[in-house]
């Protein structure tokens, strides 16, 4: 596991507008903070954000995939039970080295302290506009709010970047490993279905897939806000490298739990065009990340992508979805969040809503 430092700033360190790293939450939602202290918007009740139950979630090891027929066997099982029961699993022994792990976060950090103006116009990164995001330019109520910044990066950014600097050489690394092993986690899931298909590898191109470098920083108004707020991932599987402080909860059984951090492990999340694909056998489950006071939160996320023309359709018939592009499915997503302040995602294309 990586240990993070934590830059958080203290009481007597305070630095100014100009220098800090952290994006004017306070300042720009004022409304929304002001609207809590006159009583024009009803207060929310976080206090069971933080009551919730502490698991640990489905533990894998891949090795077993180099094994002998019968443990192979058994390593598939686990990864299909676990993507249906819980949508969620971790694994071991995944063959990205920990030197990768250690060059990817120290990378991160060293982008994230840079002051905020500095993030929002740094054009020397030579990533897509719009990459860097903090916020929730939507929200109208501090229940819409994420007190969070991401850099959301296409691969394209990347791998066709000129730039050879040490942040764009580890993030290259970090992504080609994370990429293999998403493949072959879908090659699983798609064999365990039994469909046998190039499907994955000729959808989700490394032009499609994001990488994604998140930051939380410490919130003094904690627990009122979402480091992120609930959401399920509009991708076919996520993997996520998170540090040891904590924050990520889903739902499971119909009840918010919180997933307790494995200093070894990657999280693998089932998303919501796998969820579709397999006909609601995997399961695409609701997450967040809850704020904590004190201290800030890093993860990294890879997200594998199709291509905005490809089809999501059901294995098999009768199908509990209808057909539908990745572009249809994104451009609904934005569309229910600039309308409701939230996603709506998979319920729009049932069968039955259609």
């Amino acid at each position: 596991m990586v240990k993070s430092k934590n830059f958080s700033q203290q009481p007597n360190q305070k630095l100014s507008i100009e220098e800090s790293p952290d994006p004017p939450f306070e300042e720009t939602y004022k409304q929304l903070f002001d609207d809590i202290r006159i009583g024009k918007a009803s207060k929310i009740n976080y206090q069971n954000l933080f009551v919730v139950e502490e698991c640990e979630l489905p533990l894998i090891d891949l090795e077993l995939l180099n094994g002998r027929e019968y443990e192979r066997e058994e390593c598939n099982r686990k990864i299909a039970k676990a993507s249906q029961e819980w949508g969620f699993f971790q694994v071991v022994n995944h063959g990205i080295s920990h030197d990768i792990l250690s060059k990817m976060r120290m990378e991160q950090i060293k982008l994230f302290k840079k002051p905020f103006n500095e993030k929002m116009n740094d054009k020397n990164l030579k990533f897509s506009v719009g990459s860097y995001r903090w916020g929730t330019p939507t929200a109208t109520c501090l229940q819409q709010l994420s007190w969070s910044e991401a850099f959301h990066v296409p691969l394209t950014d990347i791998t066709n970047s000129s730039d050879f600097s040490s942040l764009s050489s580890t993030m290259e690394q970090f992504a080609t490993t994370l990429s293999e092993l998403a493949h072959k986690l879908a090659r699983i899931l798609s064999e365990k279905m039994g469909y046998k298909s190039k499907y994955f590898r000729e959808t989700c191109l490394p032009h499609t897939c994001y990488l994604r470098m998140n930051r939380y920083p410490a919130c003094p108004i904690s627990p009122e806000v979402f480091g992120l707020m609930p959401h399920t991932d509009s991708d076919f599987l996520t993997i996520l490298h998170q540090d040891e402080i904590g924050g990520l909860q889903l739902v499971r059984d119909g009840k918010w739990i919180s997933v307790k951090p494995n200093p070894e492990a990657l999280i693998i999340n089932i998303g919501d065009l796998f969820q579709a694909w397999s006909n609601g056998v995997y399961k695409s489950v609701e997450h967040r990340v809850v704020t904590n006071k004190a201290k800030e939160r890093f993860s990294t996320a890879f997200f594998l992508c199709p291509s905005y023309d490809t089809e999501i359709r059901s294995c098999f018939e009768p199908s509990v979805y209808r057909r539908f592009t990745f572009k249809e499915f994104r451009q609904q997503v934005q569309e229910d969040v600039k309308k409701f302040g939230y996603k709506v995602g998979l319920p729009r294309f049932l069968v039955s809503s259609h």
